[in-house]
């Protein structure tokens, strides 16, 4: 009987991931784009509690208008895109494995996707991505681990530093972690970090190559030479190259 229950479990499980799979991968852009963003006090320092609680809707309009800037270029119009600074979660998201084989890594996205579903809140309703801000005192934390999102499944972790100082460049991968949940590839070397050419160049054509003075979104960094790159200040630093735009649909 056991055996049965768990059968039907796994079977109700698989149905709702094949349902989400097919739902997220018909993004209509036509249609309100809500992401909602959750901030979490990743390191439990107060210092960090004391960012999160200043923060507003507003500081995350660069982001609405950026995407839609990129949008208007592409389709020609601008998007329906609705940024929302959602509650403060108590509880951080389970942490990426790293080096981990196919296994582990289905089982974390697994965890991940319960985790979004038990700690979902009101204004969730009708979001099209849910991410969740995982801040840290760059005082105390001085690299952080990468960031990740699912497309099947509409939900990211992005690792952030609490401080203002950092917020443009927070901003920066806040997108790049948006686009991943509608699509976008990586463009840059997972092993050096350095961004790949020409998908992950911004000015893949200029003469001479270098130095890029631009990033490309996806491909995370400024390419200065072959061997050498640089994180944005601000999304005014990137673009959203063509490659990427057909990723997320916003091109055939």
């Amino acid at each position: 009987m056991w055996k049965n229950i768990r059968i039907l479990c796994l079977l109700i499980i698989l149905l709702i991931v094949a349902v989400q799979a097919w739902r997220d991968q018909n993004q209509d852009w036509n249609h309100p784009v809500v992401v909602v963003l959750h901030p979490v006090n990743a390191d439990g320092l107060q210092s960090t509690q004391s960012y999160i609680h200043q923060l507003k809707n507003e500081d995350f309009w660069a982001i609405k208008n950026y995407l839609d800037e990129w949008s208007q270029h592409y389709r020609g119009q601008t998007g329906n895109f609705v940024i929302r600074l959602g509650q403060q979660l108590q509880q951080r998201p389970p942490e990426v494995p790293e080096n981990a084989n196919i296994l582990h890594v289905i089982w974390w996205s697994l965890k991940f996707r319960f985790y979004a579903w038990r700690l979902q809140q009101p204004e969730d309703s009708g979001a099209s991505l849910k991410l969740y801000l995982n801040y840290y005192d760059p005082n105390y934390q001085k690299v952080l681990i990468h960031s990740t999102a699912l497309e099947k499944g509409r939900i990211g972790s992005v690792n952030l530093f609490a401080t203002k100082t950092q917020a443009s460049q927070n901003q920066v991968v806040i997108v790049h972690e948006l686009l991943h949940g509608f699509g976008a590839q990586d463009k840059y070397d997972l092993k050096t970090g350095q961004p790949i050419y020409p998908l992950g160049y911004a000015q893949p054509e200029k003469i001479p190559l270098y130095p890029q003075t631009q990033a490309e979104i996806m491909g995370g960094r400024t390419a200065l030479s072959e061997q050498s790159s640089k994180m944005p200040n601000n999304l005014q630093e990137t673009i959203i190259g063509l490659p990427t735009a057909r990723e997320i649909g916003w091109m055939k």
